[in-house]
């Protein structure tokens, strides 16, 4: 069964900086990109950044500058480096994979299961 824990989530300042690790386990045939997500109460949950598997990155015009995505393919690890934070950040952080199943290869999500980040005036 594939598995994504996710860690690095805490409170902070405004300002302030913050490192989310996401660690995968288990089989994923083949994985299109990684990426992170974020759900704050009463809204809907909003892409934040991806990763390819080629290094590309992609990031929500809100976190652009502030926050890098990076992977280590060693470590089976996704990272999000936040920095600046404001509380308009405050959610909790998901990880998520998209990736194919074993043949026919049908798009899949998984997620894990969120880490909270809070983010004080």
């Amino acid at each position: 069964q594939v598995q994504l824990v996710e860690s690095g989530g805490g409170l902070v300042q405004a300002g302030g900086s913050l490192r989310l690790s996401c660690t995968t386990s288990g089989r994923i045939f083949r994985i299109n990109a990684m990426g992170w997500y974020r759900q704050a109460p009463g809204k809907q949950r909003e892409l934040v950044a991806t990763i390819t598997g080629g290094g590309s990155t992609t990031y929500a015009d809100s976190v652009k500058g502030r926050f890098t995505i990076s992977r280590d393919n060693a470590k089976n690890t996704v990272y999000l480096q936040m920095n600046s934070l404001k509380p308009e950040d405050t959610a909790v952080y998901y990880c998520n994979v998209d990736g194919a199943r074993d043949p026919p290869l049908s798009r899949i999500y998984y997620w894990g299961q969120g880490t909270q980040v809070t983010v004080s005036p």
